[in-house]
Order: C-alpha cells, then sequence, then structure tokens
C-alpha cells in the first residue's frame, strides 16, 4: 500500500513513517500548507514526492492517508480523503466528540473507503496480555487508575494548548488512560470529573475523572496532565490479586516493558521484547483495507472512548456526575 502523509506532524516523523516502513508498505508523499516545509521534511526522511497543500496530496498516485493533523481537523481531512477513495488511517482522538465519530464512520463506509483510528498501544503485545490476565485469571476486580502525564513547557502557541484545535490533556493523553480502562472494565455507568486550566489557555491542563460501575460496584480514576512529571502507569486491584505496569502507552519500539500481577498470593512478572506498535497497527489497518474488513480499532471502540471523554468534558463544565446517556446525576 502507497501512504500520503497528511502534514509535517513530529509524530509521523518520529514514529509512524519508521513503522510504515519497517512493513511491505511505503510513504511516497507528504503534504503541509507551506512548500517548502513539505519539501524540507521529504527531504530529510527520503520521501519521493512532496506537496505545498493537502489538497494536491489526495490527488496524488496513493492508496491511503495517514492523517495526524491538529484534532478539530481531523474530520475534516479525512472525508475529504473519503471523497478521494483513498482508505485513512487518523490520529486519536479520532474527532472532537463522538457524535461527530459516529458521523464520520458513515461518511466513509458510504464512500466505500477504510478507516480506523491510530491508538497504537492496543496493539502491543502487553496490553493484549494485561487484558488476558485481568479477564481470565482476576477475579471481581474492584478499581482501576490509569495515568498519562508529562510536563508541557515552551511554545505558548503549541497545539495541544488551543482550544480551537481541540486541545487538552485529555484530548492529547488522557484518551489513552480513558481506554485502558474501558478495556479492563468497559463502559461505566457514571463519571464524576474536574479539570484545571493552570495556563489560562481555555483547555484542561489537568484532569482527573471518576468511573462508576453499578453493575459490579467497581469504579476507577484516570488522570492525565501537561504540569507533573512524565508518567503512564495502570493498576488494577481485585479480590484475589492486582496487576499493574509503568510506561504503558508508548514505550517505543526498541524497549523492552515488563507487567506484574499477583493472584490468589502468587506473584509474577512478565517481561516483553521490544516491539514497534506503530508497525503492527499499520499491518492491521492495512490488512483490515485490503479485505474490506472492520478494522480491529472499529466504529464502537471509538465512538464508546468518545462517548466517555464527552461524559467527562460534561462532567468538569458542570459539577456534578454525567451518566453516559449525558443526563446529570444529582
Amino acid at each position: 500500500m502507497r501512504f500520503g502523509i497528511l502534514s509535517t506532524a513530529d509524530i509521523g516523523r518520529r514514529a509512524v513513517i519508521p513503522a510504515i516502513r519497517k512493513t511491505d508498505h511505503e510513504v511516497v508523499a507528504v503534504a503541509s500548507r507551506d512548500e517548502e516545509t513539505a519539501r524540507e521534511f521529504a527531504d530529510d526522511l527520503e520521501i519521493p514526492t512532496s506537496y505545498g497543500s493537502y489538497e494536491e496530496l489526495l490527488e496524488a498516485d496513493i492508496d491511503a492517508v495517514y492523517n495526524p493533523l491538529p484534532n478539530a481537523l481531523h474530520a475534516e481531512w479525512t472525508r475529504r480523503a473519503a471523497d478521494a477513495g483513498l482508505d485513512v488511517l487518523c490520529e486519536k482522538p479520532l474527532t472532537v466528540d463522538a457524535s461527530a465519530a459516529t458521523a464520520l464512520f458513515d461518511y466513509c463506509a458510504d464512500a466505500g473507503v477504510t478507516l480506523m483510528e491510530a491508538f497504537m498501544y492496543q496493539f502491543h503485545p502487553r496490553t493484549e496480555r494485561a487484558r488476558e490476565i485481568v479477564r481470565e485469571d482476576l477475579s471481581t476486580v474492584r478499581s482501576v487508575e490509569s495515568t498519562f502525564t508529562f510536563s508541557l513547557r515552551g511554545d505558548p502557541d503549541d497545539i495541544r494548548l488551543s482550544p480551537q484545535l481541540a486541545g487538552g490533556s485529555l484530548m492529547d493523553v488522557g484518551c489513552y488512560a480513558v481506554s485502558a480502562t474501558r478495556g479492563f472494565l468497559g463502559e461505566p455507568a457514571r463519571i464524576h470529573a474536574h479539570a484545571l486550566d493552570t495556563r489560562e489557555c481555555g483547555v484542561d491542563t489537568d484532569l482527573v475523572a471518576q468511573f462508576e460501575y453499578d453493575d459490579s460496584g467497581a469504579h476507577a480514576q484516570i488522570r492525565s496532565g501537561f504540569d507533573t512529571q512524565h508518567r503512564q502507569h495502570y493498576c488494577v486491584d481485585a479480590e484475589n490479586g492486582w496487576l499493574e505496569a509503568e510506561n504503558v502507552f508508548n514505550p517505543g519500539p526498541d524497549t523492552e516493558v515488563s507487567i506484574t500481577y499477583s493472584v490468589d498470593g502468587e506473584e509474577t512478572t512478565e517481561t516483553f521484547d521490544p516491539e514497534d506498535a506503530y508497525r503492527l497497527e499499520v499491518e492491521a489497518f492495512v490488512d483490515a483495507a485490503e479485505r474490506g474488513s472492520e478494522p480491529p480499532i472499529d466504529r464502537t471502540e471509538t465512538v464508546a472512548n468518545m462517548r466517555a471523554i464527552d461524559a467527562i468534558y460534561e462532567s468538569a463544565d458542570c459539577g456534578a456526575p454525567v451518566a453516559l446517556d449525558g443526563s446529570r446525576q444529582r
């Protein structure tokens, strides 16, 4: 499959383009709104063709688009790629809310193209194994904690601090913590959240949300932020044991990782060889596109994650718990 890269975002340079090149597929073009920027990017990464507009890329001889544009632009340029008959691997979060995600999946289905949200951590063997342990070995999970924070310093015009571009810590990194929690416990009944805007920029820079589960009585806490040190962590506590891991969301393709867990008093640590989760993501996307099958991260998963994010924002705004149907709880 021939990929075009929609923008010169750092995640493309650092992670996705190298990952594509580890597969049988290729990156043949890149576009920027600035022709010189696109050309320099293409020269640095030895990409054959560069374009000074996104429109030109969509008219090029490519099969699929990788879309790492700012969050608020994901839907627009995914639709335009679909209009050109191109399959789309789009960075998370797919859209700004659940209704927009549903509409975008409908649009791509009508256009006959494959759409997948690029949540690469879900393809790492450790993620799959952690979920398996919780599902099969831990009985009656009582609580989950999931955190993704880092210290965002420097440019005050960083797109992650822009409300117009759907920035904020929840959209940038907290969406991982939401996804991980849902992967262990499923969909909560209610969410109660609190957010801070410590930069006075119009987006959350520190956020905590509590998930409540009526059927099991379990609860969870997710945390995201730009104000504290780098941490990626989850911990699951159950009646017969626990599981925890660090560096859980983007450990890097050359990093060995582990899970430690205890079942009925017996503690175990499992270690995983370095693995490029971005490569696995690309291969899964291409396989689904070529087969015309549902991708592993499908409509149901993406919309459910966005629905939880919507409830988090609603709760943070109103100061009260919010049910997943959007109603406020008293």
